[in-house]
């Protein structure tokens, strides 16, 4: 692997990243980084022996530029990058809600763009990223892609106009569930368990029925039925679930967030 890579706005996803291609092959000699901050800088090159750069140094000399900002700081980024990126260069963009167009039209025409949206399991390695082309990108260019984000999970094609809905489902998934094991831990001290007891039981049990759910090839609606026996505890706990609207909470949240990756594509933060 020759070609170099550099990772803009080097954030906890794009240390994640970096850390994950150094695992997968890439030499810290063909990664660039830049960061807002001097010292994250630093301590980015004396942690994975990659090269600190400007974003201007970045643009000029690496292969892939992948831009890692948050959505509200990339207009900024790219009036920057603009006079510095060539044509052939690989731009990927990781901000929730910005399209490859709003990429396209700010850099020099004929630039490749792919959008991809990963989550916060890229820390551990199990990330899911999804992977759209801009009007631009060749299947070389997915490619590459997608063998620098499968160094920290497993990757996707879509169409960009499924992003917003992959979004709301992917990126901000890790959220849902985190959010449903703090309730569940509640749940179990309520009922009498030490907090650390309750948690152990909780992630355990998170992560054998992920597991049965990638493994098995069984229908999630199969495999809550093997547990649901007649007039049984589950049963009775899934009857409280429906009957609070816990189905149509979730829908609603997932349609909330997807509006809020339009929104940010049309420059409402």
């Amino acid at each position: 692997m020759t070609q170099k890579v550099a990772v803009l706005g080097t954030g906890k996803i794009g240390e994640a990243l970096l850390s994950g291609m150094i695992r997968a092959g890439w030499a810290p000699a063909d990664l660039l980084v830049t960061a807002r901050r001097r010292e994250r800088a630093d301590e980015l090159r004396t942690r994975y022996g990659v090269t600190p750069v400007t974003n201007a140094e970045a643009a000029g000399s690496a292969d892939t530029l992948i831009l890692t900002v948050k959505p509200q700081d990339m207009g900024t980024l790219l009036d920057e990058l603009a006079p510095h990126v060539p044509a052939d260069r690989l731009v990927i963009s990781g901000a929730a809600g910005i399209t490859t167009a709003f990429l396209e039209n700010r850099l020099a025409d004929g630039t490749p763009v792919v959008r991809v949206m990963t989550n916060t399991p890229a820390l551990v390695d199990e990330a899911m990223s999804v992977i759209s082309a801009g009007s631009h990108a060749t299947a070389d260019h997915l490619a590459h892609a997608e063998e620098i984000f499968g160094a920290v999970g497993k990757t996707l094609r879509v169409p960009e106009s499924q992003q917003d809905a992959c979004t709301a489902l992917s990126g901000s998934g890790p959220a849902y569930f985190f959010y449903l094991v703090e309730a569940m831990t509640d749940a179990g001290i309520l009922l009498g368990l030490p907090r650390d007891k309750a948690h152990d039981l909780i992630v355990q049990s998170a992560i054998g029925a992920a597991t049965m759910l990638r493994d098995s090839g069984e229908h999630p609606v199969r495999l809550r039925e093997n547990v649901t026996s007649p007039a049984g505890t589950t049963i009775n706990a899934i009857r409280e679930l429906e009957s609070h609207g816990v189905r149509a909470a979730l829908i609603a949240a997932l349609e909330a967030a997807r509006d809020r990756s339009r929104a940010l594509a049309s420059g409402n933060n």
